[in-house]
This record gives structure tokens, sequence and C-alpha cells, in this order.
């Protein structure tokens, strides 16, 4: 089975809370810092909000406390002309937006600004028919955020799709971008890197998000030159970034690691701070994802 139970739906939303465990001790609220004022540091963010409609509030709330510079966001769920610039505007943002209405869409939001963006793969590429990845160049660094296929099962046309998208995703990176530049990929992939990065492995095997196809697409985007800045900073196990909304997953922290932030290795070498915000998934109408986010220091800081 599909281990994602449910993604999208909209029952059993409402009220979250839940301790946290010693291991979340790295996965709560940022500092209220004035990151990217000064110059020291530009504090990158993604999130798959599962309805920009539903929890556009909750997203106004959190880059007030959070004060991130650019945000990836994954699922809005909007079609461009429906998507809140002026919202976002207000906040200080500019905003570029890939979305059709109802299912996928993502977005860039930046205030260290936004050019050259891409709206899908580059030319040449099978295009594709969702509204799944967005490229832009913000503060320097060509930032794209994606939302990897499912896969919904192993033995489904959906799951090759996912698999081609990875490889897309590969030969975009290849035509658009340049490893020894600041460049980084991030967004919902849908894939849990190892083991460490699901709540029981043994409850995943035979599923999607886990399998060794999966993981050796994740594994050749990343040979492109890119790295896993949360676990540049953190190894052990236990730190999540997605729970189901049903069957009380997010307070028993049944979770899976799926929200990445893969950098080249000139971000890589400059991370600072790093941190899955496990707070923006409590209270009221939360997204079944939470933000993850890392600083990167400026290269006179570095």
């Amino acid at each position: 089975r599909c281990p994602r139970r449910g993604h999208g739906d909209e029952a059993g939303r409402g009220q979250e809370g839940g301790d946290q465990s010693d291991a979340d001790a790295i996965v709560a609220k940022p500092d209220t810092l004035p990151v990217g004022q000064n110059g020291d540091h530009m504090r990158i963010a993604t999130w798959n909000v599962n309805s920009l409609k539903v929890r556009l509030g909750r997203v106004e709330e959190w880059l007030a406390y959070a004060q991130p510079d650019v945000v990836c966001l994954q699922e809005t769920k909007l079609s461009d002309a429906t998507f809140p610039h002026l919202a976002f505007s207000a906040l200080g943002y500019e905003s570029v937006h890939h979305g059709f209405g109802q299912w996928n869409g993502v977005a860039i939001l930046s205030r260290v600004g936004i050019d050259d963006p891409n709206y899908g793969f580059s030319e040449g590429l099978e295009a594709d028919t969702d509204a799944r990845l967005i490229t832009a160049t913000c503060g320097g660094a060509r930032i794209l955020s994606v939302y990897v296929p499912n896969g919904r099962g192993l033995d489904d046309p959906h799951y090759q799709y996912k698999l081609s998208w990875l490889d897309r995703l590969r030969r975009h990176l290849d035509a658009t971008a340049d490893p020894s530049r600041a460049v980084a990929v991030c967004g919902d992939f849908n894939v849990a890197p190892d083991d460490r990065d699901v709540w029981d492995p043994g409850i995943f095997v035979g599923s999607t998000h886990v399998s060794k196809p999966e993981r050796d697409a994740l594994a050749h985007l990343e040979s492109w030159g890119l790295q896993d800045a949360f676990r540049l900073r953190y190894d052990q196990d236990g730190l999540f970034s997605y729970w189901d909304y049903r069957a009380g997953d997010f307070h028993q922290h049944r979770g899976m690691r799926i929200d990445l932030m893969l950098v080249s290795k000139p971000l890589a070498e400059r991370l600072s701070w790093a941190i899955i915000d496990r707070n923006a998934r409590k209270g009221k109408l939360p997204s079944d994802h939470a933000p993850v986010v890392i600083d990167i220091a400026a290269e006179d800081a570095a």
C-alpha cells in the first residue's frame, strides 16, 4: 500500500498538537531573526502547504516569524490567475507561480529578487502535463521548487511517471544550471532517502517512497553535484517533515523525511544552520508537511 494514506484528503484536518520528543529539539520554531537584512545570511525554506487557499493565513504568519529570504512552495493547488501575489508583495516578497488549479502547483517567493524564471522543464525535454517545477534566480542562487510525483504504487503507471520525472529533473539541471555555482533544489521529493528517514522501515516494504529505483533516481540527481543540506547538519533518525493526517500519526511521531533541500557545493560550504519547523505542523488546519529551513552565510562571512 502507499504509505501516504489519503494525501490531499481534507478528512482528519483540525487541531494538531503533541509533545516534542528529544529528537525534535532541532525541529522547533525558528528564532525571529532579521536574516537577510544585514547581508550576513540568506535563509531559504521549502514547504508543501497542501492548498494555499486553505492555508494562506498560516503561511503569512509563518513568514512573519521565520523571516525567510526565499521560500519554495508546493501543492499550492491554485491556478496562476488565483495565486495571491499581492498578499505576498505586502509582506515584502516577489513571487512566481506555476499552477493550473485544483492539483499540484509550485511557487517561489523572494525578498532578494527573482530573475529568469522558467516554468516546467527546459526546452528540449518532454513537457510535463502537471505543474510540478519552477526555477528562478534569487539572491544570486539558482532556485528550483519541485513537487515530485507520488508514485501511488509500485505497479501503478504513476510510479514510472515518477521515475521518468526525476530523470528529466536531472536533465533539466544539466541544461539550465551549473554545479560549480550556487544551486538549491528544494521541495517535496516523495522519496525518503534512506531507512532512517521513515518511522518504521518494515512498514514500508513493498511501498513507494522507499523503493530502490526511487532512491537510485534521487542519488542520480544528487550526483549532478548536490548534497542533502539537512543531513550535513544532522545524522540521527527520527527527524521527519511529513506526517499523515489520520491515525494520530503526528501525535505518535509516525512520519517521513521527504521534503529535501539539495544544494550545490558553493552553498553546502556556507551552510550555517538547518531546521525542520515541526511547530508549523501543529494547530488549526495545518499542512501535513512542516517547513524545512536552512541558512547560507554570505560569501564574505563564510
